[in-house]
Parts: C-alpha cells; sequence; structure tokens
C-alpha cells in the first residue's frame, strides 16, 4: 500500500525544486546566455513566420555572436566601473579568465562560419552589406559608451536603450528579410513591434536598476504594446504573422506585471525573468 509523505516533506521538496529553478534562472542571466537565448529564439521565429528556412549557421552564428556582445559589454562595465555594478557585471569580472577566451574562440567559431557560409555561396548577396551596416553601427554603440569621448552618442540623443532595441531586432530579423520572396511587407509591422518589445525590456531593466526612475511608465507602454499587438493579429490575414504579435502582445502583458511586481524578486532574479518572458515566440518556432 502506497504511503503518503507528510506535508511538511512535500513542501521541502517544493521549495527546493523552486530554489533549484531559481538558480538555473539567474546563471542563465548571469553566465549571459539569456541575450543569446532570445536572440536565437526571434531569428527563428520570424524565419518560421515568413516560411523562410535558415541554415544551421545562421542561429549558430547569432548564439555566438549575441554572446560575445554581451560577454565584452559587461567586462568593459566592470573594468570601468563607472556605473553602479550589478551582479552580472561582477560575475563576468570574476571569472573573466574563462569568458575572456571563450569569448574570443566564439568570435572566431563567428568569422568561420561567415567564411564558409560566403566561400560555399550560402549567403544572400546583399547580406555581407547589409550585416556589415549592423554590424558597425553595434560597434559604435560599444565603442561610445566604453570611451572616455561619449559626445558622439549624446549629440545624436537617442536613448540607449532604443538604440539597443532597434539594432538587436533588425539584427533578428535580417536573415529572414534577406530570403522572404515577394511579402516583405508583411515583416514591417511585427518587427517594429519587436523593437518596441525590445525597447522596453531595457528600459524596464533601466528603470527597475537605477535609483532615479525614467520618466517613461514601463506598465502603462507594454500593456498599450499589449493591446495594440492584438488588435494588429485580428487585421492579418496570415496565422503566423498574426501569431508573432499575440507573442509580443504576451510578453509586453508580462513585462507589464513584473514592473508592478518587483519587489516580489531579488534583483538577480527579476533581471533574468525580464529576458525571459520575451522567449514566448518559441511556440512559432514549432510549427508544422
Amino acid at each position: 500500500m502506497a504511503t503518503i509523505a507528510p506535508v511538511s516533506s512535500r513542501s521541502s521538496i517544493q521549495s527546493r525544486s523552486v530554489h533549484f529553478a531559481l538558480r538555473v534562472l539567474q546563471l542563465w542571466h548571469l553566465t549571459s546566455l539569456d541575450a543569446a537565448t532570445v536572440a536565437v529564439v526571434w531569428t527563428l521565429a520570424f524565419a518560421r513566420a515568413a516560411r523562410v528556412s535558415l541554415p544551421l549557421w545562421v542561429p549558430v552564428i547569432f548564439v555566438f555572436g549575441t554572446w560575445t556582445m554581451y560577454v565584452g559589454d559587461r567586462v568593459l562595465d566592470a573594468r570601468s566601473a563607472k556605473t553602479p555594478l550589478r551582479a552580472r557585471h561582477l560575475f563576468h569580472w570574476k571569472h573573466r579568465h574563462i569568458f575572456i577566451p571563450a569569448a574570443i574562440c566564439a568570435s572566431l567559431a563567428v568569422i568561420a562560419l561567415i567564411w564558409f557560409a560566403v566561400v560555399h555561396h550560402q549567403m544572400p548577396v546583399a547580406a555581407p552589406e547589409r550585416n556589415s551596416i549592423l554590424v558597425a553601427a553595434a560597434l559604435v554603440y560599444l565603442g561610445s559608451v566604453h570611451t572616455p569621448r561619449r559626445g558622439f552618442m549624446l549629440k545624436l540623443r537617442l536613448p540607449k536603450e532604443l538604440l539597443v532595441g532597434v539594432l538587436f531586432t533588425l539584427a533578428c530579423a535580417a536573415p529572414t528579410w534577406e530570403r522572404v520572396v515577394g511579402h516583405r511587407a508583411e515583416l514591417v509591422a511585427p518587427v517594429g513591434a519587436f523593437i518596441l518589445l525590445a525597447w522596453l525590456n531595457c528600459h524596464a531593466i533601466e528603470r527597475w536598476e537605477s535609483p532615479v526612475s525614467p520618466r517613461v511608465s514601463v506598465s502603462a507602454f507594454s500593456t498599450i504594446l499589449a493591446v495594440s499587438s492584438l488588435f494588429a493579429a485580428a487585421a492579418f490575414r496570415s496565422p503566423r504573422v498574426a501569431l508573432l504579435f499575440v507573442a509580443a502582445a504576451l510578453s509586453a502583458g508580462l513585462l507589464a506585471w513584473l514592473d508592478r511586481n518587483p519587489h516580489r524578486f531579488s534583483p538577480t532574479t527579476l533581471r533574468a525573468l525580464a529576458d525571459l518572458v520575451l522567449l514566448t515566440p518559441l511556440v512559432i518556432i514549432f510549427l508544422p
């Protein structure tokens, strides 16, 4: 006859399971794997929505490339220590002897994969030029943030969070845009929605971590984006594109909830959850 575990024992098991899950979530963030995961999910979701088949080297490049950029950004932030250091900065600096060589190897892998794609004619003709523009813009951003001369960025007066959102989303959409035939216009609106979503993600983190909260209300704008995305989903004839909007609406709604309840979680967990809620397009990847 089966025995029933005491309530206290079951609670202890549940508590340990929750603690383990939170620890995994925090490590996902602390190791910079969160941004790389979001990048590859968004890239594949755009492709599936447009019925584009991407070669395997494309998501691999996005994983390695995004991870390298974020590792470099966090190590440089920790080195300069001009802004308040968070757990992610301290973690990268403490383990820089691992992160820096690994990032160099990942960069070399990206270069090798790009060379392979060019040599074997697996890259669209216009792709190198467009990708070079995005890479140059990302390098200009990193240089402007991590060098003493910041006048260029100040003159532009572009919010850092908005610039990151634009670059990140356009990079994710680029492989699909280069390969889609005949219906590129359908991608413009969902890409715009995801640019706003990426900006809200960055802005929410800045709002939670800054002692002086930015003026823009994350919960209000996230709610507006969620409602607008649902209306857009209803207006699009393509079910796959509509599903992109639904995913954006769900992510925006979850960001709004996090913004209203930031004190429920530790800073590191909250930061990880802000990226976790961006993975809603996963459902699109598994469409037949």
